[in-house]
């Protein structure tokens, strides 16, 4: 039987990410901070991220060690489960310098993989 493809992970990956980064162009450390609702649309697009991770082959996340995969799919237990104590600085800096090189690292995935006949 042959594993799940990763295509539909990879895309919820992106499609997250795509949400995310727009809500980030321009914004401040504080303005992001003043902003409880713009937070808790990031906080939501994280668990996302962080859940389809953890279903992407092993195979697949060896090929891209530069890649924090276990953070990746840690950083989702943080609003789950912390969700009151979610820091703003740690959000604005995971979105600003983190998702840009998972996004192309999942892109170029998606464009790896075969084509549907």
């Amino acid at each position: 039987m042959n594993a799940p493809s990763a295509e539909p992970r990879l895309k919820d990956i992106v499609e997250a990410i795509g949400y995310i980064r727009p809500d980030m162009d321009n914004a401040s450390l504080d303005s992001f901070a003043a902003d409880r609702r713009k937070r808790w649309q990031i906080e939501r697009g994280l668990e996302i991220v962080s859940e389809a991770s953890r279903h992407l082959p092993e195979d697949m996340k060896a090929r891209h060690p530069d890649v924090p995969w276990r953070k990746v799919a840690g950083i989702g237990n943080v609003p789950r489960h912390e969700y009151t104590g979610v820091s703003a600085d740690v959000l604005w800096r995971l979105v600003r310098d983190d998702l840009g090189a998972l996004g192309r690292v999942c892109r170029a995935e998606l464009a790896d993989l075969p084509s549907n006949p």
